[in-house]
């Protein structure tokens, strides 16, 4: 801690400055501390002690700090006691008064308290260091290292150098406080410089953010001026150009997302009382629920939607299938995702009886259960560049259009109308809304932001794998939208007619035969057949066709394959003769989920008249016949040549007969050799189930020897502390823990960390004395208050031991007076 204060420059303009969980001893350093400090609000908290620079406050108990109007305040805990995460309480409270001007630090700590926090910082733009090591700690790095794998702290820097990294940051640029002098900042970045910082991200990261809103990325460019140090725009576009990493910087600081666990829980709960019942009505085993969520970041509010619908799955005796599709353009975030695991202090919002169901708790983390997640697919996709899915029950874009200017919005809504089924949901943020495309959804819970689309057909731009060079939104205005719809509908009239007159005669079938679709043309190889009226496609065929049409159709349908019967020919209406040919193709769309099959008469030739394809046809008989006789002839001459080869086959067949009786004794020999290895194995096995007997009992015997120990140290009324060389604790007594407030958790951590009623400064030599001459030691200790113990230190090491150790006994000889 003295050298981050030592890194500080003399005067650092802060609204406070919070300590807490100084160690006992430490308390020297906070004089020092204000002393570099400017007195503007500077407040120290000390455990229960607060410090100000001209008076001192003693906290009442059960307090913690907050902070309220840029001042800190002070609130009772109430009945729940001491604060188990009060690092992220406070951080998360600075980061919700301060925004951009919070700077979260994390030095050296014990667990994971300050994970969360810093994760807020970050979302509201703030600064984030951790202590890395170095020579002087940290001592114990579970906090910064906890801090540093949630992927958002800006630094990882030893103590003495985090003082220049936030000077920098506040005097920069970085902060945008009233004292920060970035004005100048803001006014340098003009259009230009936004154009150019996002042509520099289109060509190394790959994703425009020509959409995004000027004034969000204004605000996060400014943010990594100040972090990087640069001395304004103008030097910040050319570290851009220079080091691609902090392109990488600046593309995952625009990705920074507020997210969590069933984020706004009131509107989820509408979800899942409105919308998730509905999806299933209806919905056999065989049937698919499929459900996208863009821009899902590290994956909480996926897992959300994915809980939800397990729930509601168990309730159901047969549940559809389910899939949710989740994308995102950050590659980092979506491994966190695929990962699905998470610090338990993400799952404040989560209720224990959820966690038991669908997490499986790993140390202080938890990982979200196989079942969930078998359910959710993580892909990169960006949704303005790449084409959408479609088929969608539920589309869930949260917080998203917040970020996007109304150009964006204007080409983003109606791909995800596109993307829905009809009569689908819209799940968005409680900040967004779709008040400009009420002719694309209409509202299910306005108050939860629910809407379900309609079913209607709006123009829309899907989008497309555009040049890097050519942005999606850059200078595009509404002369640019009415003229891309006079072009659909120009488009759409040439298609037509060209389907018209070249297209060859189609029709659309069921698996049934039954024709649901007729093209132009369809007449000529069409007639009503007698009797009942049918649609039967194959009934109403014209004679020379309907035959094969019935064949091919069965062979198609059964297969679900491709089918093509050449060189048919049918007589048309006007007496002339066709020659077609016939393809049946299944389709890939469905209607009401029945297969479709696509029929094409494709006319091979221009129609004769039927006396000269009478003519032709005996012409071609005769030629047939002749055809015929030559190739029985030679069919002869093969087959007596087959029969040949068939006798030599047979004589070869039978040597290989003998061939297979020998292999077959060799098998049995093999097998007879296989029974003795099996014998051997179970006599072996027997010999392992009795060793593993005499293990268990000498377990059981080890267990009962520690249960004995345990009872006797809880009744020896004697404080003893088993130390190690370096007065790290091993093992204590009860009187002991009384003596110096130990907690079973304390074990592995140095004596010298605890208070003691005498002073315990000349302990460790003494102890080096003790192990080095293999004696006992006994002195009398006073400490303060009168207090007087007799110290009685044994050396515990047994011979060969490789853990040397000593027992320290402490009797208080003020009670034995």
């Amino acid at each position: 801690m003295r050298g981050f204060f030592n890194g500080l420059p003399e005067t650092l303009h802060a609204a406070f400055v919070v300590v807490t969980h100084l160690s006992p001893g430490r308390e020297s350093l906070l004089p020092e501390v204000l002393a570099r400090l400017t007195p503007l609000t500077v407040e120290v908290a000390v455990d229960d002690v607060l410090v100000r620079p001209d008076h001192v406050y003693v906290m009442p108990p059960g307090s913690t700090i907050g902070i309220r109007g840029g001042r800190l305040s002070v609130r009772p805990l109430g009945s729940e006691g001491r604060e188990t995460k009060p690092i992220d309480i406070f951080l998360t409270a600075l980061a919700q008064d301060q925004g951009e001007c919070a700077a979260g630090v994390i030095l050296s700590g014990g667990d994971g308290d300050g994970a969360i926090g810093i994760k807020v910082i970050k979302e509201h733009g703030g600064l984030t260091l951790a202590q890395t090591a170095d020579d002087s700690g940290p001592e114990t790095p579970s906090m910064p290292l906890s801090a540093m794998r949630t992927g958002f702290i800006d630094f990882g820097e030893p103590a003495e150098r985090m003082g220049d990294r936030i000077a920098a940051y506040t005097f920069e640029g970085g902060a945008r406080g009233s004292d920060a002098r970035t004005a100048p900042a803001e006014q340098d970045i003009d259009a230009d410089m936004l154009m150019k910082s996002y042509a520099i991200l289109r060509r190394q990261v790959g994703h425009d953010f020509s959409g995004y809103k000027p004034s969000t990325f204004v605000r996060r460019l400014q943010r990594r001026i100040g972090v990087s140090g640069a001395s304004g725009p103008v030097e910040y576009l050319k570290l851009l150009h220079a080091d691609p990493s902090e392109v990488g910087a600046l593309f995952r600081d625009l990705l920074i997302g507020v997210t969590n666990f069933f984020r706004d829980q009131a509107a989820f709960e509408s979800l899942a009382l409105q919308v998730i019942p509905k999806l299933f009505e209806g919905r056999t085993d065989r049937d698919v629920i499929r459900i996208w969520v863009p821009a899902c970041s590290t994956g909480e509010e996926v897992y959300s939607l994915a809980i939800l619908l397990r729930e509601h799955m168990e309730m159901l005796e047969t549940a559809p299938r389910v899939q949710i599709f989740a994308t995102d353009i950050d590659d980092r975030s979506l491994t966190v995702a695929r990962i699905g695991r998470y610090p338990m202090g993400y799952l404040e919002s989560v209720s224990p009886e959820r966690i038991a169901r669908h997490f499986v708790i790993d140390g202080e983390s938890a990982v979200i259960g196989r079942a969930v997640r078998d359910i959710c697919t993580f892909a990169p996709h960006s949704v303005l560049r790449d084409p959408p899915f479609s088929r969608l029950d539920l589309v869930s874009c949260r917080n998203l259009l917040i970020y996007l200017g109304a150009e964006a919005q204007q080409h983003l809504m109606p791909i995800l109308h596109y993307a829905l089924r009809p009569r689908g949901y819209l799940f968005i943020g409680m900040a967004e809304n779709v008040t400009r495309f009420e002719d694309l959804f209409d509202t299910v819970d306005k108050r939860h932001r629910i809407f379900q689309a309609r079913d209607t057909i709006p123009p829309v731009r899907l989008p497309a794998m555009a040049g890097l060079d050519a942005p999606p939104f850059a200078g595009a205005g509404q002369q640019r939208r009415r003229n891309a719809t006079a072009h659909t509908a120009l488009r759409h009239a040439v298609e037509a007619q060209m389907l018209s007159e070249f297209t060859p005669p189609h029709a659309v079938v069921t698996r049934t035969g039954e024709a649901v679709h007729y093209s132009s043309r369809i007449g000529d190889h069409l007639e009503v057949a007698p009797g009942q009226p049918t649609r039967e496609l194959a009934a109403m065929a014209r004679k020379g066709l309907r035959l094969e049409l019935r064949t091919a159709l069965r062979e198609a349908i059964e297969g679900n394959k491709r089918v093509v019967r050449s060189g048919l020919s049918a007589e048309r209406p006007d007496g002339r003769v066709q020659t077609i040919s016939l393809v049946i193709n299944p389709l890939h769309t469905q209607i009401e989920k029945e297969p479709l099959f696509l029929v094409v008469f494709n006319e091979a030739a221009a129609p004769i008249e039927k006396e000269r394809q009478q003519a032709l046809e005996a012409n071609e008989r005769d030629a047939v016949i002749q055809r015929l006789e030559r190739e029985l002839g030679n069919t002869r001459e093969r087959l007596q040549s087959v029969v040949e080869e068939y006798e030599t086959s047979l004589e070869e067949l039978k040597s290989s007969n003998e061939e297979l009786y020998s292999v077959n004794e060799e098998m049995q020999a093999a097998n007879e050799e296989l029974e003795a290895s099996k014998e051997e194995t179970q006599s072996l096995n027997e010999e392992l189930h009795t060793v593993n007997a005499e293990l268990a009992s000498k377990i059981e015997a080890l267990d009962q020897m520690n249960e004995d120990q345990a009872l006797l140290f809880e009744g020896i009324d004697l404080a003893s502390v088993l130390l190690t060389p370096d007065l790290r604790i091993r093992m204590f007594t009860n009187a002991a823990a009384q003596i110096f407030g130990l907690q079973p958790s304390d074990v592995g951590r140095s004596l010298r960390n605890f208070s003691a009623p005498i002073p315990l400064t000349w302990l460790r030599d003494e102890i080096q004395i003790v192990l080095a001459e293999n004696r006992l030691s006994e002195r009398i200790i006073e400490g303060v208050d009168g207090a007087r113990y007799q110290v009685r230190l044994t050396v515990s090491t047994r011979r060969g031991s490789k853990m040397p150790g000593v027992i320290a006994s402490f009797t208080d000889l003020s009670k034995s007076v």
